[in-house]
């Protein structure tokens, strides 16, 4: 179907992989806020883990060793903010954005000997037929195996959080860890897991940058996707089913800005490249209109230090 110039069929198949490494971060974001920990550490994770993906990759010659590396390269950042929060009890706020310059940092100094080079190509799976069905085909079964990971994890996390004795704990220590900590509960066992698991998924985020959707290695490459991720926790409420949607609807304006470009609308380049951010900002000022008005679901004890001998 065409609309404008422009295929919808394969603009929603691009809006899926463009949304893909926001939703991951995103996804493990609200893990680690609803135990109660504030990490504006996401971009610095995320860049860590597009050049350990990029490297992993390029040096086994496998897409998915190279995708655990850069998983295993966020969860290593997320463990260092883990104990210097948790454990030396350091300013979520302040070590966030200080693990997010080091990244940045240390990611551009690792990864000078691989730029210019291609990574080895993640195939996408084969559904059969499905893949040949008109509209359907290319929207929902002709894609690689990370986009249908992301889905699964945003209702697997859904599940966890709302069905799981263990969801109910973790978002018992982000409510009150005093409480928590009353009952018996490991809260910074709780918390360090919740870091991990977020930072693991933030670098499978920007893994999937450096081997798919771009594919390659490029210093800064992650352009703030991690900032975006924050605020797409805010966005939605700290609810992963909104997360799904405010990752889509960032992915979807991207996607449109350069379709619009290609299918050449005379409208400025440099107001399309704005365009994702602008309503990014617009969402975030209507949704903090809305928390004046009483509507704030944060975790009550988000960014708060804990102390076990209080």
């Amino acid at each position: 179907m065409m609309i404008a110039g422009i295929d919808i069929a394969q603009l929603v198949a691009m809006l899926m992989v463009a949304s893909t490494p926001i939703l991951l971060a995103a996804t493990g974001e609200l893990v680690a806020e609803k135990a109660g920990v504030l990490n504006l550490g996401v971009e610095g994770m995320m860049i860590m883990g597009a050049i350990g993906g990029f490297a992993g990759a390029v040096v086994t010659g496998s897409p998915a060793l190279g995708f655990a590396a850069g998983a295993m390269a966020g969860a290593g950042m997320a463990l260092l903010f883990a104990f210097l929060t948790q454990v030396l009890l350091s300013n979520q706020v302040a070590t966030g954005l200080a693990l997010t310059l080091f990244g940045l940092g240390l990611s551009a100094l690792l990864g000078q000997s691989y730029q210019g080079i291609k990574p080895p190509a993640t195939e996408k799976l084969t559904f059969g037929p499905l893949t040949d069905l008109p509209v359907l085909g290319p929207v929902l079964f002709n894609h690689d195996w990370v986009v249908y990971l992301s889905l699964a994890l945003v209702a697997g996390v859904g599940l966890f959080l709302s069905r799981s004795r263990a969801g109910l704990i973790l978002r018992a220590v982000g409510e009150s860890h005093d409480a928590a900590h009353a009952l018996g509960y490991p809260v910074v066992a709780v918390r360090v897991a919740a870091l991990a698991f977020g930072g693991a998924l933030a670098g499978l985020g920007g893994a999937y940058l450096s081997l798919v959707r771009v594919p390659q290695w490029a210093e800064g490459m992650t352009a703030g996707a991690g900032w975006i991720a924050l605020a797409i926790v805010v966005f939605a409420s700290w609810k992963p089913g909104r997360v799904l949607i405010g990752a889509y609807l960032f992915g979807g304006v991207t996607v449109l800005q350069l379709r619009l470009q290609a299918a050449g609308f005379a409208i400025p380049v440099q107001l399309l490249s704005m365009a994702p951010y602008l309503i990014t900002i617009a969402v975030l000022v209507i949704i903090s209109a809305r928390h004046r008005r009483g509507a704030q679901v944060a975790p009550a004890s988000l960014g708060r230090v804990f102390h076990a001998s209080r």
